[in-house]
């Protein structure tokens, strides 16, 4: 081989290697959703934020010694307003604590989210510069959070909750964690 074909050569190697890069993303068993969380398992961070609509604050102080859910969402988000219809089962069945945590949100923008689409929350705390959701890890909106009695961060869950998420993760954790 002659090193004047050597140039011809450099992009079609620069090619292979990234087509080998990028179809890593695509193999079998590959999930972008599984969103790896450092805080599996260690303490929720310790947030205290504004009350929605004028109500009480919202810190982790709150649900001490109980399992609940930390749902982060937005009144700008369309998957919030596509699992509203799950959390307001939840919260009617009453099958989990849930707590709302208002991202980079206009709170009068999240009172007419929650008058339209329902509030199943037993309390809001409003994070309109997004500090509590990067403490969180939160990639975006939605994403929830299981937290122990303990104040342990036990689940996570990027995306919209889906009757599906809520018979085969929600549920089971539940029983795991041995709530009544």
């Amino acid at each position: 081989m002659s090193w004047r074909r050597a140039p011809y050569l450099l992009p079609l190697i620069a090619f292979v290697a990234l087509a080998v890069y990028l179809s890593r993303g695509l193999a079998p068993g590959y999930n972008p959703e599984l969103l790896p969380s450092a805080l599996i398992d260690k303490p929720a961070p310790s947030f205290d934020l504004a009350g929605l609509k004028g109500e009480a604050r919202l810190s982790n102080q709150a649900f001490a010694d109980e399992i609940v859910f930390v749902n982060f969402f937005a009144s700008w988000c369309v998957p919030c307003r596509a699992e509203s219809p799950v959390l307001m089962d939840l919260a009617r069945r009453d099958v989990i604590v849930l707590y709302g945590i208002d991202y980079k949100d206009k709170p009068e923008d999240a009172e007419k989210f929650l008058q339209q689409y329902g509030d199943p929350y037993r309390r809001i705390g409003v994070d309109e510069n997004g500090r509590t959701a990067i403490d969180f890890g939160a990639y975006g909106v939605p994403e929830t959070y299981a937290i122990d009695r303990t104040g342990r961060i036990r689940w996570r869950h990027v995306g919209p909750l889906t009757a599906d998420v809520v018979t085969k993760e929600i549920l089971p954790l539940l029983r795991e964690l041995g709530a009544s």
